[in-house]
């Protein structure tokens, strides 16, 4: 991987480069976690088959599963696109920044290597696609935008890749997609915790503009700096950049 940090300011030309890879390896995961239906839950119909008393338990079960506001449900279908946008946040984000918050086990001496950033950043954009998703959009230059503009404080210039970028861009997105994309792909935990990881590695590529990414204040920053406890106050920072970033973000949108 080409060196960015060490000649000058890295280009607009060069954050999309890094970016476009990195919003086209989110879709396997988060599509895996739009579509995975492991209980039968978008099969189930609204109209109960015959009385209460004789439904067996399995089925009440998997009718109130059929209720709780999961991707795939009736309930779900229902929500609100910001309503949609929080539970990312709370549910998907909460995990991506536990990943982003165990570098800062080592306290201080994380703060050496930019893998704490890098992670923070990678699960706050895996979260933004999402959220964008749920406002209908998809399109990669737009996503690209606004990843740079709450990330990074960037307003970047989009431009579409020729051929040759093109296909750098896929192969490197197939990299980071991993386990993710193919046959038994289901998104598991561990599963989203390495793509997490390599979404992180992939962000190492605009490691000057890391810092930039929404994350605490002076507090969670002066804890973060303790041995062991270091990790609390990286979990409590990116948590609270997280929902800024999303706030931002779903400001954007509305006004797209």
């Amino acid at each position: 991987m080409a060196d960015t940090t060490s000649s000058g300011p890295i280009t607009d030309g060069a954050m999309v480069a890094a970016l476009r890879p990195f919003v086209r390896a989110t879709r396997p995961v988060l599509d895996g976690l739009r579509e995975t239906d492991p209980f039968g839950l978008r099969a189930r119909v609204a109209a109960v088959q015959g009385p209460d008393d004789e439904r067996g338990v399995r089925e009440k079960v998997l009718d109130f599963l059929a209720s709780v506001e999961i991707p795939g449900t009736a309930a779900w279908a229902s929500m609100q696109p910001a309503q949609r946008s929080r539970w990312w946040v709370r549910r998907v984000g909460r995990f991506t920044t536990l990943i982003a918050a165990i570098p800062g086990i080592g306290g201080v001496l994380a703060k050496r290597l930019p893998v704490s950033s890098a992670l923070g950043a990678a699960g706050q954009g895996l979260v933004l696609v999402a959220i964008a998703g749920e406002h209908g959009v998809h399109d990669e230059d737009r996503l690209i935008g606004l990843l740079g503009a709450v990330l990074f404080r960037r307003e970047l210039v989009v431009e579409r890749p020729d051929a040759a970028a093109d296909e750098v861009a896929d192969a490197r997105a197939a990299e980071l997609t991993g386990d993710l994309d193919g046959a038994d792909s289901r998104p598991t935990l561990p599963r989203i915790g390495s793509a997490v990881w390599r979404l992180g590695r992939a962000l190492f590529a605009v490691e000057a503009e890391l810092d930039k990414h929404p994350h605490g204040n002076w507090f969670h920053s002066a804890l973060s700096n303790l041995p062991v406890v270091g990790v609390v106050g990286k979990y409590l920072g990116e948590w609270s950049g997280l929902k800024r970033a999303a706030r931002e973000a779903e400001k954007r949108l509305k006004v797209a």
